[in-house]
């Protein structure tokens, strides 16, 4: 295995701006930087069962495979498209403002990123079985790239919290620029 390839995709695909990482940075500016933990440890469990999960699939779904990523595509092209929508006409004035930056937001919005359902569809297969077949070394992967996406979640806290004040002096044009960030991924999944 190309370690050096793998290690690229995984940090391209989890540290580039989608649907949870932009989420998270919403969620910064609007509740701070606690509530955007608890949304990053959601998110972070959630992808690592939904690698464990692509891990034990892959082999029974080969054939399938193909089909369900049209209908993620589909699915969630229009789905990140709604939470361009959402982000671009987002009040972060307070007055609005619903808590809904928890544990388990994060968690199932993983379940909808259709960026991250692709990531665990293809990383396994293309990059861990054709070289690892075993259980541990398939675990040390999953385990691994778990770790990758977590410190990638928390980069964008990180990022969210040292900017918080820029971001909410600009609101504005904040939204608009993490609007166009989901259509730019909406539109990526195609190509």
């Amino acid at each position: 295995m190309n370690i050096t390839s793998f290690l690229v995709y995984c940090f391209i695909v989890t540290f580039s701006p989608g649907p949870a990482n932009i989420v998270i940075l919403s969620t910064v500016h609007t509740y701070g930087t606690k509530k955007a933990m608890k949304y990053t440890y959601g998110a972070t469990l959630a992808f690592g069962l939904l690698l464990m999960v692509s891990a034990m699939l892959n082999t029974l779904l080969a054939d399938v495979i193909p089909r369900i990523l049209i209908i993620m595509q589909i699915t969630g092209s229009f789905y990140m498209l709604y939470l361009a929508y959402q982000i671009c006409n987002s009040d972060v004035s307070g007055a609005k403002a619903r808590p809904t930056a928890s544990f388990r937001s994060g968690f199932l919005m993983q379940f909808l990123n259709p960026k991250v359902v692709l990531f665990t569809m293809t990383v396994i297969p293309g990059f861990i079985m054709p070289y690892y077949d075993t259980v541990p070394a398939v675990s040390a992967s999953v385990l691994a790239i778990t770790v990758i996406g977590f410190l990638a979640f928390a980069f964008w806290v990180v990022f969210g919290t040292i900017f918080k004040a820029f971001l909410q002096k600009h609101s504005r044009i904040v939204n608009v620029l993490m609007a166009l960030f989901l259509v730019y991924a909406a539109v990526m999944i195609w190509l």
